[in-house]
């Protein structure tokens, strides 16, 4: 039976006409035999799963990085001309770049699994008028399930039978509150899943109650499966860092091939054998491209993802860390999110009077205050210690302590009232000690309210009454105001217009009313009962904010970053929640529903995205097309969310941000990034981390290509300058001004233990007060690229003119590229104390960073150990040379770094 033959959605059809459209019967359920054909026919119900690359088949993927292509050549070329120890050596350095890649994408994103761990692995089904236990892949449409408290839903299906049923949707729309659901059709075809109450969704929990239904989609036919699709044909972009990484590679060996080509070029004009060629041209590939950056980024961004998890933020992707720091825009869930997700009564209205209460989440903590915001004390206000008293006995919530921690056992909103009640003192095993429950009459949809008969301390039987205002001033003859019992009519307009304050403010309303009964009263049923009521006060109640999400908020907008919040609720909760949070400044901020985004097309949004920060009752589709509208406009959106619906989006974010305590196993395998302690205030820290990790990289990159400038400038200058001789057969050789592994040793020692110590270097202070960097921004951005290449040719021109120094007054050619090798790495180390800083060394304490001043004193010694130890010398093709000279070129060696310095510190001169 394919669920493709629906003429018309199963919420919109009445039982008789399902059942006929699914050839099932809604008492005996399908036959054995009809639910094996449709096994046959539609397929199991779970989730199709994507196939896994096999490890070497990812492992050869990183080999594709140019960058590695490139150094692969030189290595063949070199095991081809003989050179093994070179060979080997750039072989090494692939792998180690190749295997670290590997690992990081190994550890990739399980979606698929994780919401196919969410499917029920049993459930109960009605065959051949017999209920059966069975695995849940086994359910096909048309099947009769059975649903009961703490079950989870194992397809999606429509209700025939629903008792007090309610069901915890939130994963799915967002909305904190079980859904209370009902048999009844609906009419309107175009309803959003979270006002679908008649049908019940995979994955989704039982929260009250039970029921039945006919299951009328499953597998990659349900609601979950549709956002597994989502999540399917999502591709995942490349992050800023990747990108910048991938057009800075190009960058790099564009170079290094003109520049190879043109020195080979004229090497084959000036007579250079071939093996010549072959050095020089290793020499200057190895030159060219920074071998250590892949290694060294993706230690740094390792050292920043390990400070992040120390604040309470973990990230999968070691890119995200980088991300939050441009992140320029933040779309936030807001149920669990921005709020607690812990229901809270906010406000009342007692008798004519309004008083509001504080406090945190459900521990029974918090001030009464009168409508003047002076704090009270509950207990000198009879008439609100009496509303309270009657809605802690009216409930059948429990408030649960453990560890010192609060929770509640049983409804959200009642869990608010009980809570409340707590606040002053008050719980229902408290007041039992005195008092009495005769009889209890649960809530249930067609009354919208919940009774208790109470025997107070005179024996005295009571009918104490909760539920939706409404329904309950309709059934009022009185109402108490200031103690004394009036008649409800007049002060039904003050009644009215609290409950219209409390919409006007997006609180959720409950009214409290009682009656005494005599001992006829009590043969009575409840809807008897449940009239001649006496109005006692009104709740107002409201999944608050977290308040240090309200600083973070306030946070981000100094940081430049805008926070749009995206939620399944109502429009006006969800303007009233972001206003008090300052996402919006005005009180009537503009709103974009469901159902407005799905009369927009693309353009109309495109138009629309940027001047709007509330989006309302949104579905995965909506969250996908908001966060796709931003990034057209440039904006790197960072995604937050902990439901099953968020998954989608959090994958096309740029950086996806699932809550690790409140967030479902899809949210948390989708994001890259999860906030362990639920705050969303850590996100505004993983924000100021990111940012100083990004400036590091930067600075890492400013010194390595610094280095690589140098580098190929002082080969250079032994082409450009003719610094020759010829071998005995008469054929011109080019005296080389480095050895390819001298700069392999650069590359790597001098440059890379160095730059490490960088990655921990301290944030800058006017970290987070930047705008947000563009997207497209490159990594030479305000003058960097200047300051590398002139830099770089300026301390290549020393290291050659040390060299040809060397050649001029008759030492060898070895002693002279030691010389040489000496200059370079000590004119880098000096240097790093410039790149650590946009401004210059002499404006940055130089001792704040231990960790660099041991990494170049290391490295330096490191360095001088290679020209004195014999094994140094046979790898690198190094000689000792004398101590004179030795300090004279590590003095020489600091010039550049200082006089750049001074100069660009004297005339201001930014490009320098």
């Amino acid at each position: 039976m394919s669920t493709e033959n629906i003429k018309q959605p199963a919420f919109t059809q009445d039982i008789k006409a399902l059942t006929h459209e699914f050839k099932t019967d809604a008492e005996q359920g399908l036959t054995q035999t009809d639910a094996q054909q449709r096994l046959t026919e539609v397929g199991p119900n779970q989730l199709s799963q994507a196939k896994n690359v096999s490890s070497i088949l990812l492992f050869l993927k990183q080999l594709k990085n140019p960058l590695l292509i490139v150094l692969f050549f030189g290595a063949v070329l070199s095991f081809y001309i003989e050179h093994y120890v070179d060979a080997v050596a750039i072989l090494a350095i692939i792998l180690i770049n190749a295997t670290i890649s590997f690992v990081q994408e190994f550890k990739a994103q399980r979606s698929m699994d994780a919401l196919r761990d969410m499917a029920a692995p049993k459930c109960w089904v009605k065959r051949d008028g017999e209920w059966h236990h069975i695995t849940a892949s086994e359910l096909v449409p048309g099947d009769l399930i059975k649903l009961e408290t703490g079950t989870i839903t194992p397809a999606d299906a429509r209700l025939v039978e629903s008792v007090q049923l309610q069901i915890d949707e939130s994963a799915l729309t967002g909305e904190s509150e079980p859904v209370r659901k009902k048999i009844e059709k609906l009419n309107d075809e175009h309803l959003i899943l979270a006002d679908q109450v008649n049908m019940v969704f995979m994955s989704t929990a039982v929260t009250h109650g039970y029921g039945t239904a006919i299951v009328t989609g499953t597998g990659m036919k349900t609601e979950v499966g549709h956002i597994a699709e989502l999540m399917a044909s999502t591709e995942q972009r490349l992050t800023p860092l990747q990108l910048r990484i991938k057009n800075m590679s190009h960058i790099l060996i564009w170079a290094a091939l003109i520049i190879v080509s043109f020195i080979l070029a004229l090497g084959f004009f000036q007579g250079m054998t071939f093996i010549d060629m072959s050095s020089t041209g290793i020499s200057l590939a190895v030159a060219a491209i920074p071998e250590g950056l892949p290694t060294v980024v993706t230690i740094v961004l390792t050292l920043g993802a390990y400070q992040m998890m120390r604040s309470n933020a973990l990230a999968k992707h070691l890119t995200s860390v980088e991300t939050l720091g441009s992140t320029s825009v933040i779309c936030s869930d807001k149920t669990g999110t921005l709020t607690q997700n812990k229901m809270q009564v906010k406000q009342m209205w007692v008798g004519g009077e309004k008083f509001f209460l504080d406090g945190t989440g459900y521990e029974p903590k918090g001030q009464f205050y009168n409508h003047e915001k002076q704090e009270i004390n509950p207990q000198h206000h009879a008439q609100l210690i009496d509303m309270l008293k009657m809605s802690a006995l009216c409930s059948d919530t429990r408030l649960v302590e453990k560890d010192g921690h609060y929770t509640i056992h049983g409804l959200p909103t009642e869990g608010a009232i009980v809570v409340a009640a707590a606040k002053a003192q008050i719980t229902k095993e408290s007041l039992l000690q005195d008092m009495d429950i005769a009889h209890s009459f649960p809530f249930d949809s067609s009354r919208k309210m919940m009774s208790v008969i109470v025997y107070d301390q005179n024996n005295q039987a009571w009918l104490y009454v909760k539920g939706a205002p409404d329904v309950i001033m309709s059934r009022c003859d009185h109402i108490m105001v200031q103690g004394e019992k009036h008649t409800f009519n007049k002060h039904e307009q003050q009644a009215q217009g609290a409950v219209e304050h409390f919409a006007q403010h997006a609180l959720r309303t409950l009214a409290v009313a009682c009656r005494p009964l005599s001992e006829t009263d009590l043969e009575n049923p409840d809807i008897a009962l449940e009239t001649k009521l006496t109005l006692m006060g009104i709740y107002g109640i409201i999944d608050p904010p977290r308040p240090e999400a309200t600083i973070a908020v306030k946070d981000c907008h100094s940081a430049g970053i805008g926070v749009v919040m995206i939620t399944g609720d109502h429009a006006e909760t969800a303007r009233a929640i972001a206003f008090q949070m300052g996402i919006v400044k005005q009180a009537d901020a503009p709103v974009i529903t469901g159902a407005q985004l799905n009369a927009m097309d693309e353009q109309s949004l495109f138009d629309q995205v940027k001047d709007v920060r509330i989006f309302a009752r949104v579905t995965p589709e909506h969250k996908l097309r908001i966060v796709r509208a931003l990034q057209a406009h440039g904006e790197v959106v960072a995604m937050t969310g902990d439901g099953v619906n968020d998954a989608p989006a959090l994958r096309t974010a740029d950086i996806g941000v699932a809550m690790g305590l409140s967030g479902t196993g899809v949210a948390k395998e989708s994001a890259d990034l999860i906030l362990l302690d639920d705050n969303f205030a850590t996100i505004v820290t993983a924000v100021r981390e990111g940012r100083r990790i990004y400036d590091n990289i930067r600075k890492f990159i400013r010194q390595a290509l610094t280095a690589n400038v140098s580098e190929v400038s002082a080969l250079l200058f032994a082409f450009i300058l003719i610094s020759s001789t010829f071998d005995e057969a008469g054929n011109l050789v080019v005296l080389l001004t480095l050895a390819p592994l001298m700069i392999l040793w650069v590359n790597l020692v001098s440059d890379g233990i160095p730059a490490l110590a960088l990655g921990i270097d301290g944030a800058e202070s006017d970290v987070m007060k930047r705008k947000p960097r563009p997207a497209n921004e490159s990594f030479f951005a305000n003058h960097l690229s200047h300051r590398i290449i002139i830099r770089g040719l300026v301390l290549g021109a020393l290291t050659y003119a040390v060299f040809s120094y060397a050649i001029e007054q008759g030492f060898s050619m070895e002693y002279a590229q030691t010389l040489a090798f000496m200059t370079l790495i000590f004119g880098q180390l000096f240097h790093i104390f410039d790149a650590r800083t946009f401004t210059t060394l002499y404006d940055r304490n130089p001792f704040n960073n231990k960790a660099l001043l041991w990494a170049v004193a290391g490295s330096g010694a490191l360095s001088i150990a290679m020209i004195y130890w014999p094994y140094g010398q046979l790898v690198l093709g190094t000689t000792s040379v004398g101590f004179d000279h030795l300090i004279t070129v590590i003095a020489l060696s600091a010039l550049p770094t200082l006089i750049l310095s001074a100069i660009k510190k004297a005339g201001g001169v930014r490009w320098l």
